[in-house]
């Protein structure tokens, strides 16, 4: 496994996050991107952290324990990791 310190493993990070730039419609260039925003900035970290850590979401019903006839609305989220 290489890690991000070798020219291969820096190579590799910055083509992700090139692609990760491209997914959230971010013009993010080579070398100095002082011209962006925080908030572009940090959609692509977001957007790094969601294609490494895929989210699975779950919702479903159950009766409510408090009120006859009532249904809540339950949503349960789990991240996956490798």
């Amino acid at each position: 496994m290489k890690g991000i310190t070798t020219p291969e493993g820096r190579q590799t990070l910055e083509q992700f996050k090139m692609e990760a730039a491209n997914e959230v419609g971010v013009n993010l260039k080579q070398g100095y991107n002082g011209d962006l925003t925080a908030r572009e900035v940090g959609s692509v970290g977001g957007q790094m952290v969601k294609m490494t850590f895929p989210e699975r979401r779950w919702l479903f019903s159950r009766n409510s324990v408090k009120v006859t006839g009532r249904v809540k609305d339950i949503t349960y989220e789990m991240g996956l990791t490798a």
